[in-house]
Formats: C-alpha cells, sequence, structure tokens
C-alpha cells in the first residue's frame, strides 16, 4: 500500500531471509560507512551539485506522472510536486503548498490559507484554482484515483470555494477532524490547473526538481529547478534507472553504477554483503513495512469469528519477529497501527494457544488445517509464514504454506485466496489507514471484512473536534479490529534501504524520502 500504493504495481523482489542478523541492530554501518542512523538519516553535509542516481523497479510500461493515477511513477512524485499538507518528520501535519488550516467549529468546512510566490515548472503561479482542480481531479472517476474512495464519501467537488487568489474552502459533506491528514497522501500532489491530460508526460509540478526526460518502465532524469520557493535543491540533478531484479540492483550498487535503491527493501543476506561492501551500505528505517496475514472474511473457515480469534491466539508475534526478522522490526500483536502512531494503543490479547483451541471446538474447527500462500514476492513473506506455522502448531493449527509465482502473486492470490501473506508501507495517517483498508465497501479492503459498528465508529471519530476524545475512537477501533477483524499483523519490519557511502541527507518518512535536501559527497 495496497500499495506501496498498489501491490499489483510493486515489483518483484528475490532472494530469502538469512540468519545471524544481529549486525542489523548496529545500524547496519560498517566501520567506514557514512555515519547512517537506524532512523534512517546520514547527518554529515552534502556538497552542492552532482547527480543522484536511482535503480527503480519498474511498475508498468503504462506508468505515468500523474500523481493521481494508480499507476504513477512514485518515485519522481516528491521530485517534481509539493502536497498541500505533508508528513513531517516527527509523524506530525506540516505545511506545504498550505500554509495554514483551520476547520469550523464542527469540522464540517475547512479553510486553507495558501503560500503565496510559488511557481509552476512552467512559469505559472501557483493559486487556489490549482488546488481546487488537483482535488476535483482526484475524484473524477475517469481518473481511477486509489484516493477517490478515501476523498469521495467526503467531498462534492462542486462545492469548492476559491474566494481568492490564496484561500481554499473545502465544505464536507459529513465532519472529519481529521481531513487534512487525507490531503497528505502521494496521490494528492498538486498539480496545475486543467493540466490534467499533460501531467502524465509533462510532470509539471512546483517541486525542487523539473522534468528533463520520462519514459515509462524505463530510464528519466529531473533537474535542479532553481526558483523553488523552498530555496534551490542541494543536488543539480537525479537520474532514474528500472531495473527489474532486486539482484540486478543490487549489483549495480556495489559496483557503484547507482547510488540509491529505491522501492527495494533487502534481504538480510543482501544486506550483509552491501554493508561490507567499501562502496555501498544500508540503511535502517524504523517500522517502515506493516506485515499481514489477511483472513478472506467471505471464504471459511474465516467467515466465523471465532476462526479468526482462534487464529491471532494461536501464535505468537514476538516469535514471528525473532524467526523472520532476526530482531529487526517489531511485533504487531494484530494492531495495523504503528506503534510510532500517536494514536497507536499498546493494549492487546495475549498469545494464548488453549484459548486458540477452545474457540475452535466451540465452532467446530477442532484441529483445523489451512492453506496459507506466500511466494518471493517480498523476501519476508515466506520466512513469516513459516514462523506462523511454527507458532500456531501449539494450539493445534495445521498450516501448510503454499508459494504461489511471484509474477502473478497480487492478480492470482492476493483477494482471491482464503489465507496469504502481503505488506504494506506504513506512514497512513489513522484515519486513511482504517478508511482505505478495513472499511466495508473499500476496493483495499484486502480481508473484505465489513463491520456496520467499526464503520460508525470511524464516523463518529472523524467529527469528533476534541483531539483526546478523538485518539480514544480510533483507539477503539483499533480493539475493534484486533477482537472482529480479518487481519493478522504478526510485525512491522524496518526497512534496509542500500546507499552509496557517498550520500549524504537520506531522510525518509511519510512515503518518501527529502528531495530536497538530500545530496553526496564529493559530488
Amino acid at each position: 500500500m495496497p500499495d506501496i500504493h498498489d501491490p499489483r504495481r510493486r515489483s518483484v523482489l528475490a532472494g530469502a531471509a538469512a540468519l545471524g542478523a544481529s549486525w542489523l541492530l548496529s545500524g547496519c554501518t560498517g566501520a567506514s560507512a557514512a555515519p547512517v542512523q537506524p532512523g534512517g538519516e546520514t547527518h554529515e553535509a552534502p556538497d552542492s551539485g552532482g547527480t543522484l542516481r536511482i535503480a527503480r523497479p519498474p511498475a508498468s510500461d503504462a506508468e505515468t506522472l500523474d500523481p493521481a493515477s494508480a499507476l504513477s511513477a512514485y518515485e519522481y512524485l516528491g521530485a517534481l510536486y509539493n502536497r498541500l499538507v505533508r508528513v513531517g518528520a516527527d509523524g506530525s501535519l506540516a505545511a506545504d503548498l498550505a500554509e495554514s488550516w483551520e476547520p469550523d467549529a464542527k469540522a464540517r468546512t475547512w479553510t486553507f490559507r495558501l503560500r503565496k510566490g510559488v511557481t509552476f515548472h512552467d512559469g505559472r503561479a501557483f493559486t487556489s484554482a490549482d488546488a481546487a482542480y488537483t482535488l476535483r481531479h482526484i475524484l473524477d472517476k475517469a481518473t481511477a484515483s486509489p484516493q477517490a474512495a478515501v476523498l469521495a464519501p467526503l467531498l462534492d467537488p462542486g462545492a469548492l470555494r476559491t474566494p481568492d487568489a490564496h484561500t481554499l474552502v473545502v465544505p464536507l459533506k459529513t465532519p472529519n477532524a481529521e481531513f487534512p491528514s487525507l490531503l497528505t497522501h502521494y496521490n494528492c500532489y498538486v498539480i496545475p490547473d486543467g493540466g490534467a491530460r499533460a501531467a502524465g508526460r509533462t510532470g509539471i509540478g512546483t517541486g525542487p526538481f523539473k522534468l528533463e526526460s520520462f519514459t515509462p518502465a524505463g530510464p528519466g532524469r529531473v533537474v535542479a529547478f532553481a526558483d523553488h520557493w523552498a530555496g534551490r535543491p542541494v543536488l543539480d540533478a537525479i537520474s532514474f534507472y528500472s531495473v527489474a531484479d532486486m539482484s540486478a540492483r543490487s549489483n549495480a550498487l556495489l559496483a557503484g553504477q547507482v547510488d540509491l535503491l529505491s522501492q527495494t527493501n533487502l534481504d538480510f543476506a543482501t544486506a550483509r554483503v552491501v554493508a561490507a561492501s567499501d562502496r555501498a551500505t544500508v540503511t535502517r528505517v524504523k517500522d517502515a513495512q506493516w506485515y499481514v496475514l489477511p483472513m478472506l472474511t467471505t471464504e471459511k473457515p474465516f467467515t466465523d469469528v471465532r476462526v479468526r480469534q482462534a487464529m491471532k491466539l494461536a501464535y505468537d508475534p514476538e516469535h514471528v519477529v525473532k524467526v523472520a526478522l532476526q530482531g529487526a522490526g517489531t511485533a504487531g500483536w494484530d494492531n495495523p497501527v504503528p506503534p510510532s502512531d500517536p494514536a497507536h494503543i499498546s493494549a492487546h490479547p495475549a498469545h494464548d494457544p488453549e484459548q486458540a483451541r477452545h474457540l475452535l471446538k466451540r465452532a467446530g474447527h477442532e484441529g483445523l488445517a489451512v492453506e496459507l500462500y506466500t511466494s518471493a514476492y517480498d523476501p519476508l513473506f515466506t520466512p513469516m509464514a513459516l514462523a506462523y506455522q511454527d507458532s500456531a502448531r501449539r494450539a493445534g493449527i495445521r498450516v501448510k504454506v503454499r508459494t504461489a509465482a511471484a509474477d502473478s502473486y497480487y492478480t492470482q492470490i492476493w483477494m482471491k485466496k482464503p489465507l496469504m501473506a502481503t505488506y504494506w508501507f506504513t506512514g497512513r495517517p489513522v484515519d486513511q489507514l482504517f478508511t482505505q483498508i478495513f472499511r466495508g465497501g473499500s476496493s483495499y479492503n484486502e480481508t473484505a471484512w465489513s463491520d456496520a459498528a467499526f464503520d460508525a465508529l470511524l464516523d463518529r471519530a472523524r467529527a469528533e473536534t476534541d483531539d483526546t476524545r478523538r485518539r480514544d475512537l480510533y483507539g477503539e477501533a483499533q480493539t475493534i479490529v484486533m477482537d472482529r477483524g480479518g487481519a493478522m499483523t504478526p510485525m512491522f519490519a524496518d526497512r534496509l534501504v542500500g546507499i552509496s557511502r557517498a550520500v549524504r541527507g537520506y531522510a525518509e518518512h511519510g512515503f518518501e524520502f527529502d528531495y530536497l535536501g538530500i545530496g553526496l559527497k564529493g559530488a
């Protein structure tokens, strides 16, 4: 998420997790490595100029630079565009093209005060008309934007108002105190008024870089935009190379042919090699990926909530983290809200194989046997599945792990088989997470779970203007998901990112790294 967005367009990753990864706990840096921290940040200042070379997995030969699209060329977006609101380094909302925002007393109408003196790459001034047009483009059914499912229940595109060039007024269909957080999604980058038809090719935005070239599923290049409102970026340019195979991407890094592996979570064995090399190292992004074992609630035996509860009680998430991640992550305890999120609650049911046996007996499924699908699509799928199989055995659950083809995993297995492995990137605000992945009827609801009380609770939380009370309501929502939902969340995994030892200023949060501040030493 999913994704990175949509798993149907993520790359195929190869490799298997290896044992003996205690080296991860030191932040994956060698003695001569650049000062990379476990949080995914390098502190030494970069030199001005230079070209950063990024190896990226190709999404599709239909990929586009239109940020609203389900097939957006994700790595380019943060370079070319800005949002109205972004996620700050501390996880809170931060100003981007909107300097401030405020609701009315009922959180029914939001007013955004927009930044002045901002220009697009073609010289046009950014105004409220561009902001309104961007939202309408996302909501347009012809766009088929993944974010439309989240925003459409809230927004009437005809109700948006632009009283002046730097004010956007957004009346909502229903109150939502979390609305600005929904605009941090990667589909919400701002494009020029009337520019949707050309956006996929031109990439005209207000970001720190402007487009020089772009080939779908191929190479491309962006160059520094000197008139960027926040100042010129450190780099002169970024070159993108599409490399489908993870091993080939890693080898290019080790050979000094590229500087950064984007959208690539290195398997442990590869990460060890990279971290020990002279040219490259590994930085670790804490709890960056959320791993799930979705149970399809429309398929037996998972139509029975007692079976779902038993599946969760039967296994020990701490065991899964130890075996599958070698400690490089955090136990999920079936709560999809990351531990770093202010709304996260730590309370959860304890691992209880005997209670799991009892529930299965009551449900008529004593000695339950299930098939769990996995693949080499991601290097952690199979270790996670095997760790679950081993742990659930204590509750009398027999799990047969089946390995499916990686290249058809998200077309033939995901949301089709009753039990399988998947993952999402963390970074979604809590309302977006619940609405997009757990609300009844959502196209990304991978368990097909529908719970009217849960949906009503989300509506109450959105409408609550008291921050403490709203956080409590989202806590109740987490409890319902853990107790009745179809998603098992064994773990949050740290993402291992391969970078050149020359890279400086790498800081990742909110789905992307800092394009403005990243640079190279000795550029």
